[in-house]
């Protein structure tokens, strides 16, 4: 058994679509970032790539290659498991937390739950994803970014 821990963060700015979990989310505000900037899945990417002891996501699929420019996250994270899946690596659960002071998004979570599973190829009872606020502290609090923390736990198969 192999724990790994990932944490993302980007900027919010008005008129940027607001993509988490995979999925559009209605807002004023979106990510920023080289991808489409979804801080669940880099987060999720991170703590896989962790656990497996393979580097990290900006290692696998750097933030300069215009290659990535754009990119619909769910494909990195496919990328992902398909890199530790030749290592024998099986997920056995992943543990999220959204931090971001609006728009709320509990009522997306199923579906980002659903969406993420089918990713992975993993049953979504094996995917936990909460969400949180800072309390209008900080620049999570002022709206002015967004963050996302995962633990994972691998097996070898």
């Amino acid at each position: 058994m192999r724990i790994g821990y990932g944490y993302d963060v980007h900027q919010l700015k008005l008129g940027e679509d607001l993509i988490l979990g995979g999925i559009h989310i209605l807002h004023n505000k979106g990510s920023v970032g080289h991808s489409d900037a979804d801080v669940l899945i880099h987060s999720i990417c991170d703590a896989i790539l962790g656990a497996a002891n393979m580097r990290d996501i900006g290692f696998h699929f750097p933030d300069n290659s215009p290659e990535y420019k754009g990119v619909d996250s769910k494909i990195l994270l496919r990328n992902v498991m398909a890199l530790v899946r030749k290592k024998n690596y099986e997920i056995v659960n992943i543990d999220s937390t959204i931090c971001l002071e609006n728009p709320k998004v509990n009522s997306y979570v199923p579906e980002m739950q659903k969406v993420l599973a089918n990713c992975m190829k993993i049953n979504v009872n094996q995917l936990s994803i909460k969400a949180t606020t800072s309390e209008k502290m900080g620049f999570i609090g002022k709206e002015k970014g967004i963050a996302a923390h995962v633990v994972v736990l691998l097996k070898i198969e």
